[in-house]
């Protein structure tokens, strides 16, 4: 999950992208956290990247110009 939330940082432009562990995440599991700039519904290199990981892709809704990326294990 680090690998793949070091690797959004480097390839998009994101704003922040954290790491939760499971008892602070909403989801009770480890979930990653990313605030991107908006990028017309989400970068495609963001899905690699969570795909490698293992990690599935939770429906998050976008405020003004940033795109929110939620994903859990």
């Amino acid at each position: 999950m680090r690998r793949a939330a070091q690797a959004i940082e480097d390839d998009v432009p994101a704003v922040a992208v954290d790491v939760v562990a499971p008892g602070a995440s909403q989801y009770d599991a480890w979930t990653l956290d990313g605030v991107l700039r908006d990028c017309g519904g989400g970068p495609p290199e963001v899905l690699p990247e969570l795909a490698l990981a293992g990690l599935t892709l939770r429906p998050t809704p976008s405020q003004a110009e940033f795109q929110h990326v939620t994903a859990t294990v």
